[in-house]
């Protein structure tokens, strides 16, 4: 694989750039197109076969971009969509999963919280997840689509986004668990905010850093690469990107574009 070529993330909207994030950390030294799906967002509410759809179609624009890899930053389109993207095209792709295995070993009381979409707490891959490594533990799900317009909003810590958190987290406390799953890219960018209603004896868990991890295994960094780019595009409202971006990538300096697919 040549250097230059950009790593493309695709996600339903903003909140994969939570992803971004972390593999900036991981591969410093890479460029990175990342196209956030934000007309047509959220995904967790669509149907699989719509998800699969528009997943291939923003995956033909990144591939059209040269991207020599493909995150989806997104659990519900990874659960509609990554096999057969993987038996579609020829790169490499990164899905994202709940961390229900690492949850489930880690556990002390036994019980663990998901948050998640609806599409991804109704796919089979997460039920597979829950037989494959939650043998002994109990799972409690909790649907947050509100969680997803919080953050697309830029509303990540407002007395209206604490009554949100609190409604989908208290009940998961109160029932004993002491691991959260953060089951959606969105939702680390709540992260505090959902750390601070659980309390200290609560461990929050997403899987953005061993998704970076992924990717570095497929790639694994060139220091001699050249200074890496950053563009990230939309297709949506380019102002509300433009206002937010800031907000949740802060100190990344990155060319910001409005692509109509």
């Amino acid at each position: 694989m040549k250097t230059h070529q950009p790593i493309g993330i695709l996600d339903s909207g903003i909140g994969g750039l939570s992803v971004l994030n972390e593999i900036r950390k991981t591969l410093p030294n890479e460029s990175i197109i990342y196209f956030g799906d934000s007309a047509w967002c959220p995904y967790g509410a669509r149907d699989a076969d719509e998800i699969q759809r528009r997943v291939f179609t923003v995956t033909d624009f990144l591939l059209s971009k040269n991207c020599k890899l493909i995150v989806i930053a997104c659990n519900s389109a990874t659960i509609a969509a990554v096999e057969a993207l993987r038996a579609s095209y020829p790169v490499p792709f990164v899905g994202m999963e709940p961390g229900i295995k690492p949850a489930a070993a880690i556990t002390q009381t036994g019980t663990v919280g998901v948050l998640a979409t609806e599409a991804s707490l109704a796919g089979k891959k997460f039920h597979r997840l829950v037989d494959d490594h939650g043998s002994g533990v109990t799972i409690i799900t909790r649907p947050c689509p509100d969680f997803v317009e919080l953050v697309e909003s830029g509303d990540v810590d407002s007395p209206r986004a604490r009554a949100i958190v609190e409604e989908e987290v208290l009940p998961l406390i109160a029932a004993n668990a002491d691991i959260l799953v953060l089951g959606c890219s969105h939702f680390p960018f709540l992260r505090p905010l959902i750390e601070d209603v659980a309390g200290p004896k609560v461990t929050v868990m997403d899987t953005g850093m061993a998704v970076a991890h992924r990717v570095n295994h497929f790639i694994p960094g060139d220091i001699m690469a050249p200074p890496p780019s950053y563009e990230i595009f939309t297709s949506g409202d380019l102002s509300h990107l433009k206002k937010q971006f800031p907000i949740l990538c802060p100190n990344l300096k990155a060319s910001l574009n409005h692509a109509d697919l």
